[in-house]
């Protein structure tokens, strides 16, 4: 059938749409006749009248297209004839939503938000230069502020627990050189309520840059500038550091003791510091260094069981993707590069993505998508990508000076933090 509304063209090619979205996205299996020099934004309107004519309070939705997995972003005559698809067979399009967000809020801080931690659907983590941790509940809904770090905060951490708790557990890591943990309440504030850390972790001999926590939450990691990944138990003493008591502040009433601890282990191998660290598996520590190396550590045995370098000093790290397998990385240069150690041989990048103009700060996929991530970088700008194509699906520029981290939130959020003291969140984006 042809499509009305849809000009002439002296060449048409027959076409089905199809989806994995659900109703009322979805549109019936007709194989429809369109010229061939239509673009996105047509077949997006087409789309749209299709669903329209079966939904009386149908609202439109923009979508992207993919044809054999790749995105189209220029004619379909031009993406057939780039990609040698004959026009002579029905041709497969696949619509998606467009991935971009609906809705943009502010959240100031006192100084640059240098570290975000979405990991918990019910708030947002912050570490700031002012030495404050902050939650969120939402945008402009500061619920408590972390206090005692004496220099800035460079990385935060949500702590999954497997046991219920009445409390969540959270971690923070400075230039201070220590990691505090800190015990969250999550009942109702009126007002942000002032909280101080229950455990301090003292060892590292430079500022500590990052940190990331064993997925049972039962261990941390951090790296630092001292070169060095020390390991640390996130509750529980029975084993392990040696503990020190402090005495409580009697102005703080009734709160518990704080305690000072020492690492359980250090795993020693990267010559500078230690920019990024990710613990995807129980006894699997990743990380990355500006030493130029990725590293790959048994947990047990504290040794090194695979090291990747990329001739560039790497200031983030994360493993998701396909499989939870791929290593996303980025640094001292424009480009975010991904690979798949599980492929044997030379390690190569099976990815490059090309979009920022400086240097990349974070990198981090979606938790539920194997082909999403998001980028930060020092040009101020916020990307989101899929790895079916070789651009950015969105520029997120709500920031006006360099964005020093990103991370994703309740699935449907981006998050990010900067220079110019702004918490950003970016909601409604569509990620299937």
């Amino acid at each position: 059938m042809d499509i009305d509304g849809v000009e002439e063209s002296s060449r048409q090619v027959q076409v089905r749409f199809v989806t994995k979205l659900k109703p009322p996205y979805k549109a019936p299996s007709t194989t429809l006749a369109i010229p061939t020099n239509i673009t996105r934004l047509r077949l997006s309107d087409i789309v749209n009248n299709i669903l329209e004519a079966g939904f009386d309070d149908w609202q439109y939705q923009p979508f992207d297209f993919l044809i054999d997995g790749k995105f189209l972003r220029i004619s379909l005559e031009d993406f057939l004839v780039a990609k040698g698809i004959s026009a002579e067979r029905v041709i497969e399009i696949e619509y998606v939503k467009v991935v971009a967000p609906r809705r943009e809020d502010i959240s100031l801080h006192d100084d640059w938000v240098s570290a975000v931690d979405g990991s918990h659907d019910g708030y947002i983590l912050t570490g700031c230069y002012d030495g404050l941790g902050r939650i969120w509940k939402d945008a402009g809904i500061c619920t408590h502020v972390l206090e005692g770090h004496t220099g800035p905060i460079t990385s935060v951490r949500v702590i999954k627990l497997k046991v219920e708790s009445a409390f969540n557990l959270v971690a923070t890591a400075s230039k201070d050189r220590s990691l505090r943990l800190w015990k969250i309440d999550a009942g109702e504030l009126a007002q942000p309520k002032k909280t101080r850390a229950f455990k301090i972790l003292k060892g590292h001999n430079a500022a500590v840059q990052s940190i990331a926590s064993q997925p049972s939450g039962e261990m941390l990691c951090s790296g630092s500038w001292d070169c060095a990944i020390n390991l640390w138990r996130a509750n529980g003493s029975d084993a392990g550091g040696d503990i020190v008591s402090v005495k409580r502040k009697k102005s703080r009433g009734d709160e518990e003791p704080q305690s000072e601890e020492e690492a359980v282990s250090t795993l020693v191998g990267h010559t500078q510091c230690v920019s990024s660290l990710v613990w995807p598996q129980h006894e699997t520590i990743y990380s990355a260094s500006w030493d130029h190396s990725i590293r790959r550590w048994d947990v047990e045995t504290g040794k090194d069981s695979l090291k990747m370098f990329c001739g560039k000093a790497i200031n983030c790290l994360d493993i998701g993707g396909e499989s939870s397998a791929l290593i996303a990385a980025g640094g001292s240069d424009p480009i975010i590069r991904i690979w798949d150690p599980r492929k044997p041989g030379k390690y190569d990048p099976i990815f490059q993505l090309s979009g920022h103009n400086s240097w990349i700060s974070s990198c981090k996929w979606h938790n539920k998508s194997w082909f999403h991530l998001v980028s930060a970088s020092y040009d101020g700008k916020v990307m989101i990508w899929d790895l079916r194509a070789a651009f950015p699906l969105h520029v997120i520029e709500s920031h006006k000076n360099k964005v020093l981290c990103a991370d994703w939130w309740k699935d449907d959020s981006v998050i990010s933090g900067g220079v110019d003291s702004k918490l950003c969140i970016s909601s409604g984006i569509s990620v299937e």
